[in-house]
């Protein structure tokens, strides 16, 4: 964990050295936070560096989770020292939801903030993207300490894939390609009409499925530059598909990435329900109000479905990104979009939700249920990728599932008893469960999550950090017998 905080730290001078290129007038505080991060660490590793660093499966989920709280703390020091975020409330709420990538933001005039701070809340994605406890994996090894349980904690969805046996060779493939994306996009967003600071904070939230801007209208800001939101159209995409099918693409095994059941499910919806909202849009909304009233470029139906597109992606990638107001199209597109929030993007990405794998196993389950009532004796073993599914995957993933719908229930119990209506608490409850951002009824597209109350900030973060760390990792915590000696 000081290990974790100690790069912080190294990420909070960088985010310093922005400050000082810009002139913002924050640099010494964004320097004395990095600082005071960076010695926190450093004190952390002196004290602890001749325990025990052989780590038990039940240690990755403890370091994985108070990892994420004490990055999430120190993380608020830039906010604090600078006085962009003075109220520690709203600095954690701003910095969880940077680390889970969710996007949710109690910022009410964002261009007003320096440079410098709006940088380190963009890193703040870009770190949780990829999962800071894989970011550490390839360091940790160097002290002695095995990185698999760590790696098992922070992604434990149903997929096994490795590109390489080695975990930290995986940490630093899956990193390359991380940082490779991120760079061609802040070159294409520089070249399509973009300033570079702009360019840069966008593409490391485009990577991570984050979705913080720096603009208090968003990617709509953009909305008469349709190739902006294009080339962001197309890194939400590959952000929300599974890394390791990037690996193959440069490794040009084209026909490992098509024959992937969750790759030709996750490209099949959404093209159709781009298509399918496109049309609603065309023949039911009145396009010019959704668009925030900005010119279009290649008339109506270009418009309608390059929005379409957007916010399908933005939703199933759960990057949260606005280019228009969802909410206003039509009443049956605003439960669609709800519905959207809880698809989730494809396990091996950076995207969050429920994953789009989960949902095919569960429905081939259900489907196979009605032949196991027809022929009770016969083996009928669930296939993914033509492989049998092991029986316990599937109840892992039944479990999840359904504390996944528990979560979100009590989720909305508790926002509606902390004072929210029934609109809005089910829109918090999803999106912070599934790091979507943007929600339903007050806290909508065009909206932030300021008008909340302290309390609800606080519920909604917990949300966002068991949402983010899928369920098990944090509420087996809250368990007697984990703590229980074996």
């Amino acid at each position: 964990m000081g290990l974790l905080i100690g790069v912080n730290g190294v990420f909070m001078l960088l985010s310093t050295l922005v400050s000082w290129y810009y002139k913002d007038g924050v640099t010494l505080q964004m320097l004395e936070a990095s600082i005071v991060t960076i010695v926190i660490g450093a004190i952390m590793m002196f004290v602890t560096k001749n325990r025990r660093k052989v780590l038990q499966k039940r240690d990755g989920y403890v370091i994985v989770t108070f990892g994420w709280i004490f990055m999430s703390l120190v993380g608020t020091l830039p906010y604090l020292f600078t006085e962009a975020i003075p109220n520690f409330t709203d600095a954690f709420f701003e910095t969880m939801s940077g680390y889970t990538t969710t996007g949710a933001s109690i910022l009410n005039d964002i261009e007003s903030i320096p440079n410098g701070v709006l940088f380190w809340r963009s890193i703040t994605h870009w770190i949780g993207g990829m999962g800071i406890i894989v970011l550490a994996i390839a360091i940790l090894p160097l002290l002695g300490i095995g990185g698999m349980e760590l790696f098992a904690a922070e992604a434990p969805g149903p997929s096994s894939d490795k590109l390489h046996p080695r975990i930290t060779d995986t940490a630093k493939r899956l990193w390359l390609i991380y940082v490779g994306y991120t760079v061609a996009e802040t070159i294409m967003l520089k070249l399509a009409g973009m300033s570079m600071f702009d360019a840069v904070n966008h593409s490391l939230s485009t990577l991570s499925t984050g979705g913080f801007s720096t603009k208090n209208a968003g990617m709509a800001h953009w909305n008469n530059q349709p190739i902006i939101q294009y080339i962001v159209i197309f890194f939400m995409f590959l952000a929300g598909t599974n890394f390791v099918l990037s690996y193959f693409m440069f490794k040009r095994k084209f026909r490992k990435i098509f024959q992937d059941e969750e790759f030709r499910f996750y490209l099949i919806a959404i093209v159709g329900f781009s298509i399918m909202t496109s049309l609603i849009i065309y023949f039911q909304a009145d396009i010019t109000q959704s668009t925030l009233n900005y010119p279009m470029v290649w008339g109506r139906f270009e418009s309608g479905f390059r929005h379409s597109l957007f916010q399908v992606l933005a939703i199933i990638t759960t990057t949260g990104f606005v280019s228009a107001d969802y909410t206003i199209w039509t009443p049956f597109l605003t439960v669609f979009f709800f519905g959207l929030m809880f698809l989730g993007g494809s396990a091996g990405s950076t995207a969050g939700g429920i994953k789009i794998v989960r949902h095919i196993i569960l429905i081939k389950n259900g489907l196979i249920e009605f032949r196991r009532t027809l022929h009770p004796r016969a083996i009928l073993p669930v296939r993914y990728n033509t492989k049998a599914v092991h029986q316990p995957i599937v109840f892992n993933i039944l479990g999840f599932f359904i504390l996944y719908l528990l979560s979100f229930i009590i989720g909305v119990l508790v926002f509606s008893w902390m004072g929210l209506d029934f609109q809005t608490a089910l829109g918090s409850a999803a999106s912070s469960l599934g790091n979507v951002g943007p929600a339903l009824g007050d806290l909508g597209p065009l909206n932030n999550y300021a008008s909340l109350s302290n309390p609800a900030k606080w519920w909604s973060a917990f949300l966002m950090l068991i949402g983010r760390l899928e369920l098990f990792t944090v509420l087996i915590l809250l368990t007697p017998y984990f703590w229980r000696n074996r």
